[in-house]
């Protein structure tokens, strides 16, 4: 298995979190009119794009510390998303079925740059 370059894996991580970002657009369309539902959604939508945002700016930081800085910022914001995740599923707001993919690749994005924060760390 061929080893990705930093820039080849920033640049298919950017995308991944872009694309996440996306879907969640397109999921917060189909939540119910209710209060609940548009309390957590506004969050959801915004705790989602910021991750998607913030490792781009990442990518474009002029030093490892400003680097380390956004990563920092994209974990919580990550954390934050499956947070919002959890309680549309918990409140049965959403069918936890429909949002099991949302749940999986959140979880996915925040194991992976935990991880590279962690290697990071200064």
């Amino acid at each position: 298995m061929e080893r990705l370059s930093n820039q080849e894996f920033n640049a298919q991580l950017r995308e991944r979190t872009k694309q996440f970002a996306l879907k969640v657009i397109a999921l917060s369309d189909e939540l119910p009119m209710k209060e609940s539902a548009r309390v957590i959604n506004r969050q959801l939508l915004r705790a989602a794009t910021s991750v998607a945002a913030n490792f781009r700016a990442a990518c474009r930081g002029r030093s490892k510390q400003e680097f380390y800085s956004k990563l920092c910022i994209v974990v919580e914001e990550a954390d934050e998303t499956q947070f919002w995740i959890e309680m549309l599923q918990e409140s049965k707001i959403m069918d936890c079925m429909k949002l099991k993919p949302f749940a999986e690749e959140i979880s996915e994005i925040l194991a992976i740059t935990t991880s590279i924060k962690h290697k990071l760390r200064p």
